[in-house]
């Protein structure tokens, strides 16, 4: 009824819990379609063919059509499985992710089974569907090898179930490993899954853009020592540099931009849909020469790759620039924290103060004043009084995407006092109006 563009037809797939009125003539029954359907051949296609066209997830402005195409899409997405995931004909492999995100695309619909792998879809959230248990009990119910999931899913548990009680109420011998990414994975989260799992817990980092992982740790050819923080090293086949806004490279261990030199490798877009110049302007015009990501970290002396977190998240406090990313590790150290976002608010004298919203674990009593306290305290101890973190926020919930990334450029916008657009790709619109409360409070 919504829809401005009204469609010629929708297929239904019934659930006993809520069935839907069909209108008759627009709407059909998928069983029924399904029983009276004919197989079809396959059609061939040129490997330079579009395959799908997937929005970003928004977090940053208007959604991006990324353009996939067919054949390099398929030769990488191969290799990944081995490369990334060591996977191998017959293993379960479980993408606990939507299908309609990137992760969904590349790792529950194509690759595992490009593979030979059996892949799971999964319906539900990691925690009150029906608890904190809900990963553990699929992860034994279906013999799960390899699970790959966000960060914030295991925030969630963590958060829910501290002390890992849940997990213990299940066989999870069936696991290999376990894989992150979709966001930065902090360094307590990484701990806490190292803890309880005893498995190794490998962080990787990609975007919708290119489709799999740009850094990882290679398990398919060699499993490196794990660095909580880092995505490991560049994947075969991606040349990643930390560069100015020249696009100088810069020494190891400082910050600056993520980029990419050109070519790209297979599987990564082929152009924004519709709008080429988009795509030149957005990923190839920042930097010449290279893929620019829009992520700020830093490369270590042994190589490995450090993501900070966007760009846009490196603030200006009284003209020295820091990384907001670095301040939610410190912060999410705390032990009654089980989840936070740091953002850049507007400060007539300093230009911009860091301001923290942070999430309490169930359980954890401590009044909210000694809380920003203590975090205060934290921040200057490991960053310097430099940083100016004076102020936490505590808050029942984050503003995120239905594919778990956090509204960090809104809730800069609340904190700033300006008018704001409720993102399309928002989860729950009403957090929003709580999170304003916070900041008038």
């Amino acid at each position: 009824d919504q829809a401005s563009h009204k469609p010629d037809c929708c297929i239904v797939f019934q659930r006993s819990q809520a069935q839907a009125a069909l209108r008759e003539g627009r709407d059909f029954d998928w069983n029924e379609l399904v029983s009276q359907a004919q197989p079809a051949d396959p059609v061939p296609l040129r490997a330079t063919d579009p395959l799908y066209i997937l929005y970003t997830s928004g977090t940053t402005g208007k959604p991006k059509g990324v353009v996939r195409d067919n054949g390099g899409h398929a030769v990488a997405l191969r290799y990944s499985m081995h490369l990334v995931y060591d996977a191998s004909p017959g293993d379960v492999y479980w993408a606990a992710s939507d299908v309609g995100w990137v992760v969904g695309h590349s790792y529950i619909v194509y690759a595992p089974l490009f593979a030979g792998c059996t892949t799971i879809l999964y319906e539900g959230k990691p925690v009150k569907t029906p608890d904190a248990g809900a990963f553990w009990r699929v992860v034994q119910d279906h013999g799960v090898n390899l699970l790959f999931t966000a960060p914030t899913a295991f925030r969630a548990v963590r958060k829910e179930d501290p002390e890992a009680d849940q997990l213990s109420r299940y066989d999870i011998s069936s696991l290999k490993r376990l894989f992150l990414a979709g966001e930065r994975l902090d360094p307590p989260t990484y701990e806490w899954l190292k803890e309880h799992t005893r498995l190794p817990i490998l962080d990787h980092w990609w975007q919708t853009e290119t489709g799999w992982a740009i850094c990882c740790n290679p398990v398919g050819i060699e499993m490196m020592t794990t660095k909580p923080g880092s995505a490991t090293l560049p994947s075969p086949g991606f040349n990643v540099q930390v560069v100015d806004m020249e696009g100088n490279q810069v020494p190891a261990g400082e910050q600056g931009q993520i980029a990419v030199k050109l070519p790209l490798p297979p599987g990564c877009m082929s152009t924004v849909w519709g709008d080429d110049d988009r795509f030149r302007n957005t990923y190839l015009a920042p930097i010449d020469g290279f893929y620019s990501s829009g992520d700020g970290g830093f490369v270590d002396e042994d190589g490995y790759v450090f993501v900070m977190g966007r760009t846009d998240d490196v603030i200006n406090v009284a003209g020295h620039r820091l990384s907001t990313g670095e301040m939610e590790e410190v912060v999410a150290a705390h032990p009654a924290i089980a989840e936070c976002c740091v953002v850049g608010a507007h400060d007539d004298m300093k230009g911009q103060i860091p301001v923290g919203l942070v999430l309490i674990k169930d359980g954890a009593t401590i009044d909210h004043d000694e809380l920003e306290e203590e975090l205060v305290e934290m921040v200057r101890e490991k960053i310097g009084a430099i940083a100016c973190f004076r102020k936490a926020l505590v808050v029942e919930r984050l503003p995120k995407t239905r594919s778990g990334k956090i509204l960090r450029r809104v809730i800069r916008q609340i904190a700033d006092g300006e008018d704001y657009a409720v993102p399309s790709t928002i989860d729950d619109p009403a957090i929003l109006e709580e999170i304003s409360e916070q900041f008038k409070g």
